[in-house]
């Protein structure tokens, strides 16, 4: 399983550790990902994902997983998200149209 967060596509980040000497030697930064379900409601259905803390946070501040995708750049959504983007954007113009 990848590494990478499914809603923003933060992933892992390399680098050096630097000793007091000098010396360098590769390492990885990880990302902080979690196993949490989310609920869309305009579909009215629960969606599992695996996302970081901070994309954790943003889903709520911008009001749910919906509003979230919504305004989420398709480049950035793994594929499951995608195509939970695009069940919420036809809910939302049945809805519009109704």
């Amino acid at each position: 399983m990848a590494r990478r967060c499914e809603l923003t596509g933060k992933g892992v980040l390399t680098g050096n550790n630097v000793s007091h000497s000098n010396i360098k030697t590769r390492r990885r930064w990880l990302p902080n990902l979690n196993q949490v379900t989310l609920l869309s409601d305009s579909l009215g259905r629960s969606f599992s994902f695996r996302i970081s803390a901070a994309a954790l946070r943003t889903v709520d501040h911008r009001g749910g997983l919906d509003a979230f995708l919504i305004k989420a750049r398709d480049e950035e959504l793994s594929p499951r998200a995608l195509k939970v983007k695009r069940e919420v954007e036809k809910a939302a113009a049945e809805k519009a149209a109704s």
